[in-house]
């Protein structure tokens, strides 16, 4: 089924923007160790390890999908960073970055919601 692929396709680009904004979390922590300390180096290693995988994992998706639409729900990053700097950090999240978040939501929602099709002319 042309729309269960699409869905999933869209799924799996989340999980993929998931570990981009995951980097950013091990990013904050890094920044609170002591420069150049064993703990820095560690995390900032953790770092690395994690963009290395978005980035392999990134580059098998705009395989399947157009480069806009990966770029559009690219975006989400927004939205999962806020929850991660609202949950694990217990940073303040004001209705300005609610309202942004949602219309982010809603503007990928829009762009996924179209019939693009991959390079080589499959639909997703």
């Amino acid at each position: 089924n042309l729309k269960m692929k699409k869905i999933s396709t869209i799924a799996k680009l989340q999980l993929v923007i998931i570990i981009y904004s995951i980097s950013s979390v091990i990013a904050k922590v890094v920044s609170k160790q002591p420069f150049f300390s064993l703990k820095f180096f560690i995390w900032g290693g953790l770092e690395l390890l994690f963009l290395a995988v978005y980035a392999i994992f990134w580059q098998q998706m705009i395989k399947k999908i157009e480069l806009s639409q990966a770029y559009a729900n690219r975006a989400m990053v927004l939205v999962w960073s806020l929850l991660w700097a609202f949950f694990g950090f217990q940073e303040p999240v004001s209705i300005q970055n609610i309202i942004g978040a949602l219309l982010v939501m809603a503007g990928i929602v829009v762009i996924n919601c179209g019939g693009p099709e991959v390079p080589d002319g499959h639909s997703v």
